[in-house]
């Protein structure tokens, strides 16, 4: 394990976390290592990730709380707890008002999983989010995507099929693209798989 991967784990088992402690307890700046750490295992350890961020926090070093609010989210998420999700998300939307040079992607994050999820007690709340100043910060296509198929998500709950049907066709126009328009990194925040279901729901309110 080279010296800059250590505290980037995408597995965890007793040995990998033996080693990742040792080299912990020698280095200054612990928290930014949990925080890092914590970020690549939300999904395939969302239970460890948790814990790591549970220690980031006890160390009150309060530089990447945005991120690490947005970490606890997704690892919330993988393990079912939905309501806890919404609640780290809307820390990390708290954080970035008070520290707005510092920003997560939780502003498209948390309404996209409310209209996933059919949080209907939440709609109010991800509209709300998906403002023009929201829409103004979108960069990539995946950015485009998660805030059209929110939309269209939500107002086809709410029998508005005429504005669902104009957001489908936005947010799949975005999933289709195939380069960033980056020269040097044409791969950059293209719509991947992890978007399936959303995209799979979609479909049929193009045709509505």
């Amino acid at each position: 394990m080279t010296d800059d991967r250590w505290f980037r784990n995408t597995s965890w088992d007793s040995s990998i976390a033996s080693a990742f402690e040792e080299k912990l307890r020698r280095v200054r700046r612990k928290s930014q290592y949990l925080r890092i750490q914590s970020g690549h295992l939300t999904q395939t350890h969302p239970h460890v990730a948790l814990e790591l961020l549970d220690r980031y926090f006890e160390l009150g070093d309060d530089f990447d709380h945005a991120q690490a609010h947005v970490d606890r989210a997704r690892a919330y998420l993988a393990i079912g707890h939905t309501e806890d999700a919404f609640t780290s998300y809307e820390a990390a939307l708290k954080r970035e008002e008070e520290f707005p040079n510092l920003r997560t992607g939780a502003y498209l994050d948390l309404p996209y999983q409310i209209a996933l999820s059919g949080s209907t007690h939440r709609y109010e709340q991800a509209m709300a989010l998906l403002s023009p100043q929201a829409e103004a910060r979108l960069m990539f296509a995946m950015d485009h995507f998660v805030f059209h198929a929110t939309k269209a998500l939500i107002l086809a709950s709410q029998a508005n099929l005429v504005d669902a049907r104009t957001h489908a066709r936005l947010a799949l126009e975005a999933a289709s693209r195939d380069h960033s328009g980056f020269r040097h990194h044409p791969d950059a925040g293209l719509v991947s798989d992890k978007y399936a279901e959303a995209i799979a729901l979609l479909r049929p309110l193009c045709d509505a």
